[in-house]
């Protein structure tokens, strides 16, 4: 579940996460959950990850892998469900 997505959008997703070998069912819910956590941290903490790199993401995640993969599900949606989900996105790019 994405909140502010359709459930038109929503079943599109999920016909791509059981046709696509690169996704796995909820990889996109997963995918914007962790991208918006990240986007969300102080920009301090942001600049130590890109510095440093964080050894937390080999468990957890990478939300720059994530940040991809959301652009690839983008890519690959009809362009009404693309922009519902570029919207959730965005949001997220522009708290950073």
């Amino acid at each position: 579940m994405i909140d502010g997505v359709s459930s038109r959008a929503l079943c599109e997703i999920a016909r791509l996460e059981r046709t696509r070998s690169y996704l796995l069912p909820g990889d996109v819910t997963a995918a914007v959950r962790l991208w918006r956590d990240y986007a969300r941290r102080p920009e301090r903490q942001l600049w130590h990850d890109d510095e440093w790199g964080n050894v937390h993401w080999y468990c957890c995640g990478d939300p720059l892998e994530a940040r991809a993969l959301l652009d690839t599900v983008m890519n690959a949606l009809s362009p009404r469900s693309a922009r519902e989900l570029r919207t959730i996105v965005n949001r997220s790019d522009t708290a950073r």
